[in-house]
């Protein structure tokens, strides 16, 4: 129901008017009746009605005096205005303050009946105008945030965005950056993530940086463009807390780009700052803060020529030394982290190395970690190519070591069964055994012999020589001093033979003799 007031000085008019309108049937109700326009006013200033009607000729403010005072106040009120003159001019000025029904007295029932339909009517249609207005700010005020993440992803991407386009969104969304800078800040979860996550770190971001001037998801990125109002040492203390209570919450790590301070104009440039910024985690590690000063273009290592040993790496994964194989693939990484190439030259690399260390292992071995290769391809950081490289480098370095310890130790067993069945002979050398019997070249035989046994091959023989003369001596009580020499292959050299068995024993055979009979 819309709000009536009835003013005019006149008792039986405002009685009049009051009994003879059916009010509820015009959707209005009677709220009230004034005598003049002073009392007509503090009604209005109080009551707020939706229509006043009024006479013109009152005492102490009149109705044209009304209708002005209140349209200063009250522009919505609407009013129809009644007068027994018919002079235009009051009609006139009455139509200067939106004042479309004016009736001459005496009206009857069914003109007053007929302005209040037609007042009603655009009181209607002013409140669905109203009410359409509310809701279309209702709902761009909902839609605005997407609008603002919408059009920061579509400016900072598509080209074909320019300062006219920032013009208008500056405009729509009420940004004001004249004579300010801007900074943008690329945020990048690390390892397995889902797109919630993405939303938390927006979120939390949003919260710690303060209200930013605009932010959105750009892929699996959160960029954020904040004013650059702190210093940088605090807005960067700002970042890391982002990192920290990420961390604490879902256990996964953020690696953040920062631009350098420009205008909005440069978003775009901003933007790829951050890309270049964020491709170098795969040189710094993920989970750390990166900004322009952090970086080295490319271009000023591309012509750089990157060299390694890579035989000598081969060589100690081969012979399963661990230690050396794995002080050169450090030395390795590290050199490719200080030339900070172009990662794609830099994962060319060690896709090489990987290549042809697998080619050392067994071929069952060596399918599987062919297979393998593109998880190394796929991964975004140096730190975790040489993690993956260090453990696959290690596997295969000691199964090497394993294979050949085993190989060695049959070579070796092999050598000392020969030792054995050749004591008598007096040919018998570590150049004998490895040309005639082994078909080994003699120094690495020799080498072998001694990492195996920890005896020179000489002192081997020599020693088993005189152990088996001692067993000969303790069983025989007769067994000449020439026999035993001519036995174990000192020819027929006896005084040599007595020499190095003292040398080892400590006394001649004959001695021994005596000592063993002794007891």
């Amino acid at each position: 129901m819309y709000k009536v007031l009835l003013v005019d000085d006149e008792r039986n008019i405002l009685e009049g008017i009051a009994g003879i309108i059916d009010w509820e049937s015009l959707q209005t109700v009677l709220a009230g009746t004034a005598r003049n326009g002073l009392d007509a006013y503090e009604q209005i200033t109080r009551d707020q009605p939706d229509i006043v009607i009024s006479d013109i000729k009152m005492p102490g403010m009149d109705g044209l005096e009304l209708v002005s005072k209140v349209y200063e106040d009250h522009p919505q009120i609407r009013f129809i205005l009644l007068s027994g003159f018919g002079e235009f001019d009051y009609a006139k000025k009455a139509m200067q303050y939106g004042v479309k029904h004016y009736l001459l007295k005496p009206c009857n029932e069914n003109k007053i009946k007929e302005a209040l339909q037609e007042l009603v009517g655009e009181l209607k249609e002013r409140e669905r105008k109203e009410q359409f207005i509310k809701n279309m700010k209702h709902r761009l005020k909902l839609a605005l945030p997407h609008v603002k993440e919408q059009f920061l992803k579509e400016f900072v991407t598509n080209k074909t965005y320019g300062v006219r386009d920032w013009e208008y969104y500056r405009k729509l969304f009420n940004l004001n950056f004249e004579n300010r800078k801007v900074r943008l800040v690329l945020f990048h979860p690390e390892g397995s993530f889902e797109f919630e996550h993405i939303f938390a770190v927006k979120n939390i971001a949003e919260e710690i940086l303060g209200v930013p001037v605009l932010s959105s998801i750009v892929g699996e990125y959160v960029l954020i463009l904040v004013e650059d109002i702190v210093e940088p040492e605090e807005l960067h203390e700002r970042i890391h807390a982002v990192r920290n209570a990420f961390f604490e919450y879902y256990k996964i790590d953020i690696t953040i780009a920062l631009s350098e301070a420009g205008d909005i104009s440069d978003a775009r440039r901003l933007y790829t700052e951050t890309l270049e910024c964020l491709n170098y985690r795969f040189y710094l590690g993920e989970g750390s803060l990166i900004t322009k000063k952090d970086i080295t273009h490319l271009n000023q290592t591309e012509n750089v020529a990157f060299s390694f040993n890579e035989e000598q790496f081969y060589m100690f994964v081969k012979s399963g030394r661990w230690e050396d194989a794995n002080r050169e693939m450090n030395e390795f990484f590290a050199n490719l982290a200080n030339l900070r190439l172009d990662m794609h030259i830099t994962k060319s690399y060690v896709i090489q190395l990987f290549v042809a260390m697998i080619r050392l292992c067994e071929s069952e071995q060596m399918n599987g970690y062919m297979a393998k290769i593109s998880m190394l391809i796929e991964m975004e950081t140096l730190e975790a190519m040489r993690s993956f490289f260090r453990e696959t480098a290690k596997e295969i370095t000691m199964s090497n070591y394993k294979r050949n310890k085993n190989k060695q130790s049959a070579i070796i067993s092999k050598v000392v069964e020969i030792i054995h069945e050749q004591l008598g002979n007096s040919e018998l050398s570590l150049t004998w055994v490895a040309n005639e019997m082994i078909y080994m070249n003699a120094d690495y035989l020799g080498k072998l012999f001694k990492k195996v046994t920890g005896d020179r091959f000489s002192s081997y023989v020599t020693k088993v020589r005189i152990e088996k003369a001692k067993e000969v001596i303790e069983q025989s009580d007769d067994v000449k001093i020439f026999e035993l020499a001519e036995m174990f292959g000192f020819k027929n050299n006896p005084q040599y033979f007595s020499q190095v068995f003292k040398k080892y024993v400590g006394c001649t055979p004959t001695e021994y003799r005596k000592h063993f009979d002794t007891d």
